[in-house]
């Protein structure tokens, strides 16, 4: 039984693991290239093909390939498509998913899980992304799981969860992506440790932006800024619109004491590009604030 399931992960090892590192490309060229040995693992590569296009912001790709005629599994990704890509529709798709929470869910159903819970957490719903995440039992989910609660600085009940991770599979490469974010999340010298995660997986399989901002946030943590500062140029240069990338650029050039100028750039870019940003819709919301009380101020004076 044990052969049987590992000749299983083999099959679209590469598939999955272009999809983890953030290889989105790469992907969706092993995916198309591959022939899968049953209909259940045909479903499942194009599972991990449609995401990747979705999280290259190719949602019209998704909505036109998936039909109603489509797998469960599939319709789950378009649903997630049709959130990113509406923004008019996105309050009937929560109320829907919300109905369909509340009946019995197929937990088998990893893909709806996993979707469920990223409208959830775009939703700003943590509770419900972590409700729906805990009904499934794949290291997927539980990757999920952990990116929830470190955003929620339960670090506590991020360790733990990554144990479990540690015990179901500890070389696999979401198990090794939680311990580092788990690790930044500690701190100390154990920023280190995540740093050589992410640097030796660059190494291994590529340099791809999700490992070279996590090696720069490794950097940053450290006080090593001309460091972060070399690694995020790497990603700019791969892609100059990449969100995360211009955050922590933003972050850094504050930091390194740059003219302002050149982080006003980043914002720009960030604002251009990526209007619906968290990180971008707090920031307006602090300076629409701090203009407030300015004009209070200046009013009072």
């Amino acid at each position: 039984m044990a052969s049987h399931q590992q000749s299983e992960i083999d099959e679209l090892f590469d598939v999955k693991n272009s999809y983890y590192i953030g290889s989105y490309q790469q992907c969706i060229n092993e995916a198309q290239k591959i022939k899968p040995s049953s209909p259940e693992k045909e479903v499942e590569r194009d599972v991990f093909l449609y995401r990747a296009y979705i999280a290259q912001r190719k949602y019209g790709v998704v909505l036109d390939d998936v039909k109603p005629s489509s797998s469960a599994e599939l319709q789950a990704v378009r649903m997630f498509a049709e959130y990113l890509s509406n923004e008019a529709k996105r309050d009937a798709i929560v109320a829907e998913l919300d109905k369909r929470m509340g009946k019995s869910v197929d937990v088998s159903n990893t893909s709806f899980l996993l979707m469920a819970a990223s409208i959830y957490f775009h939703d700003s719903n943590t509770d419900a992304a972590l409700r729906t995440l805990h009904q499934g039992e794949s290291l997927e989910c539980m990757a999920m799981t952990i990116q929830v609660l470190l955003k929620l600085d339960r670090l506590d009940l991020a360790r733990k969860e990554l144990k479990k991770m540690q015990e179901q599979d500890e070389d696999a490469t979401l198990t090794q992506l939680a311990t580092a974010w788990v690790n930044l999340g500690m701190g100390g010298e154990k920023l280190q440790e995540a740093y050589y995660i992410f640097q030796e997986m660059s190494d291994k399989y590529s340099p791809t932006l999700l490992l070279l901002n996590g090696q720069a946030v490794c950097h940053m943590a450290q006080n090593k800024w001309e460091d972060a500062e070399g690694v995020l140029q790497e990603a700019l240069d791969k892609d100059s619109s990449h969100p995360e990338t211009l955050i922590n650029l933003i972050v850094l050039t504050q930091h390194l004491g740059k003219a302002t100028e050149v982080t006003n750039r980043y914002l720009s870019q960030l604002k251009d590009g990526h209007k619906g940003h968290p990180f971008l819709k707090e920031y307006l919301a602090k300076e629409n604030e701090f203009d407030r009380l300015a004009m209070q101020y200046t009013a009072s004076a």
